[in-house]
């Protein structure tokens, strides 16, 4: 069965770093591509960064310069290194997995918080 697990989110101050981790199993993940979404108070999920099989990332600009994915494929393991945070970056971190036209699957997500 499919699963991504995220782990890594915590409390920090603004200007610090977290790292975020989603271990994946049950797909091949080496042909997936893998992104993080982020969902703050509101209902809208926000694309942060995206990595495909082949290693191209895609970033949002709010994160653009401070974030960086980055994937494993032998830990079937993705990273989000997150720098320079800012209140406006407190969120549920998602982690996701696509390939082709139907196969969508989602982690359960972390939380990050940022104190001003």
């Amino acid at each position: 069965q499919e699963q991504l697990v995220e782990s890594g989110g915590g409390s920090v101050q603004a200007g610090g770093s977290l790292r975020l981790s989603c271990a994946a199993s049950g797909l091949i993940f080496s042909s997936y591509t893998m992104g993080w979404f982020r969902q703050g108070p509101g209902p809208r999920r926000d694309m942060v960064a995206t990595i495909t099989s082949g290693g191209t990332t895609d970033y949002a600009d709010f994160v653009k310069g401070r974030f960086a994915i980055s994937r494993d494929n032998a830990k079937s393991t993705i990273y989000l290194q997150m720098n320079n945070l800012e209140p406006e970056d407190t969120a549920v971190y998602y982690c996701a997995a696509k390939f082709g036209l139907t196969s969508r699957y989602w982690g359960r997500g972390t939380q990050v918080t940022v104190l001003s």
